[in-house]
C-alpha cells in the first residue's frame, strides 16, 4: 500500500488560518535557510513548529547547484504552509545518514535527499520507510534494492553526457585527439554522464576514424575546483598531448581551467563542462569552456516539491522524473544576463 503524507492534523490547523500563521510560514521558509549550515541545525525550532516539516539532505551546498534546489523547494512547499529545513551532507555519508535519523527525530512529513553514496544510505532509508515518512530524492537518485523512494526527480545526465560528448566532437572537428574526463564517481548522476559521453565519443569512432577521439585517462576531481585543478595538472603531465578534457559539471571545469592557464595550455585544450552555473556560463562566455550541457535546478526543486505536494493528496506520482538539459555554447551565453 502506498504511504502518503498524513493530513489530519493538517486539515484541523488550517481551518483557521489568519495573518499570524501566515507569518509563521515565512518565519519557516527564512528559518529553512538558515538550516542549511549543518545537520541537526533548527532542531529545536522544527520541535516547536506548527507547520508540518520536510526535510532535506542535499550533498552540498558549496555548490550553487544544489542550494538553488533548496532554495526553490524551500520557497514551493512554504508557499502550501510547509515547514523546510535544509541541510548540507557535505559529501559525507554518514553525516547524510544522521541527518536522516534528525529528520526522523523531528516528526518529518516527507524527506528529500540527494544521496552522497546511495549504498550508504539505505539503512536510513529503510529507517523512514519503516516509520512511514515518505522519501524523495532529487538530482542523485537511489536505485538500490530495499528502499522505497516514491520518486526520484533528476536531470536527464545520461542524455547530459551524450549532449557533452556532441560538444566535443564539434569542438576538436576532423583532428580529433586525445581527451581526459574529470570524473566524480561517488555520484551515480556523474557516472550516467560520463556514460552518455563515452558511448556517444565510441559511435563517432566507429563512423570516423579519422578523426577518432582517443579517451586516454579518467581522473578523479572530486566535482571541486581544488581536486581537479591538481588532477587537470596530473593529467597534463601524463598526456602532453592533450587536445580535450570533460568534466563532470562547473566547479571540476573551473578547476581546469585555472591548471590549463598555469601550464600555458589554456588556448590549445578544448573543455566541455556541465551544469551551467552563472560562473560557468560566464566562462563559457569569454571562450574559456567550450560549452556545458546546462541543468536547470530550480526545476528540478520545483518538481520535488510538486511530487510532495500531489503525493500528499493521495495522486499519483510519477516514479521517475528526467529534466532534459540543453548544450549551452558561447553564442547562447552572449544573450544571458546570468553569464555576465
Amino acid at each position: 500500500m502506498r504511504t502518503t503524507l498524513s493530513r489530519s492534523s493538517w486539515t484541523r490547523r488550517s481551518a483557521g488560518i489568519c495573518l499570524a500563521w501566515a507569518a509563521l510560514v515565512l518565519a519557516g521558509c527564512g528559518e529553512g535557510n538558515k538550516a542549511a549550515k549543518g545537520p541537526g541545525s533548527g532542531k529545536a525550532d522544527a520541535a516547536k513548529s506548527p507547520l508540518p516539516l520536510v526535510g532535506v539532505s542535499l550533498l552540498t551546498l558549496d555548490n550553487p547547484f544544489f542550494r538553488v534546489i533548496g532554495d526553490t523547494v524551500t520557497s514551493e512547499l512554504g508557499k502550501a504552509g510547509y515547514k523546510v529545513v535544509v541541510v548540507s551532507a557535505d559529501k559525507d555519508p554518514a553525516r547524510q545518514s544522521n541527518q536522516v535519523q534528525d529528520f526522523l527525530q523531528q516528526g518529518a512529513r516527507a524527506i528529500i535527499l540527494s544521496p552522497c553514496e546511495a549504498k550508504a544510505v539505505v539503512p536510513a532509508i529503510q529507517e523512514a520507510n519503516k516509520k512511514a515518512v515518505p522519501v524523495f530524492t532529487v538530482d542523485i537518485p537511489c536505485r538500490e534494492d530495499g528502499v522505497k523512494i516514491v520518486s526520484q526527480v533528476a536531470t536527464d545526465n545520461l542524455g547530459g553526457g551524450r549532449e557533452a560528448a556532441k560538444g566535443m566532437i564539434e569542438a576538436l572537428g576532423k583532428a580529433g585527439g586525445k581527451v581526459a574526463i574529470l570524473h566524480f564517481k561517488q555520484a551515480e548522476s556523474c557516472r550516467l554522464r560520463v556514460q552518455g559521453f563515452r558511448e556517444v565519443i565510441e559511435a563517432h569512432n566507429q563512423a570516423n576514424p579519422a578523426a577518432k577521439i582517443d579517451l586516454v585517462t579518467e581522473l578523479e576531481g572530486g566535482a571541486a575546483k581544488d581536486v581537479s585543478f591538481k588532477a587537470t595538472e596530473d593529467a597534463l603531465q601524463a598526456h602532453p598531448g592533450l587536445r580535450g578534457i570533460f568534466a563532470i559539471n562547473d566547479p571540476s571545469a573551473l578547476g581546469c581551467r585555472a591548471a590549463l592557464e598555469k601550464a600555458g595550455k589554456a588556448d590549445g585544450v578544448i573543455l566541455v563542462g556541465f551544469d551551467g552555473q552563472p560562473e560557468g556560463k560566464k566562462a563559457i562566455r569569454e571562450g574559456k569552456i567550450y560549452a556545458d550541457p546546462i541543468q536547470f535546478p530550480d526545476r528540478l526543486g520545483q518538481e520535488v516539491a510538486q511530487a510532495i505536494l500531489r503525493h500528499s493528496r493521495g495522486e499519483e506520482v510519477k516514479p521517475e522524473i528526467l529534466i532534459p538539459t540543453k548544450l549551452y555554447r558561447q553564442a547562447d551565453a552572449k544573450d544571458d544576463p546570468e553569464a555576465r
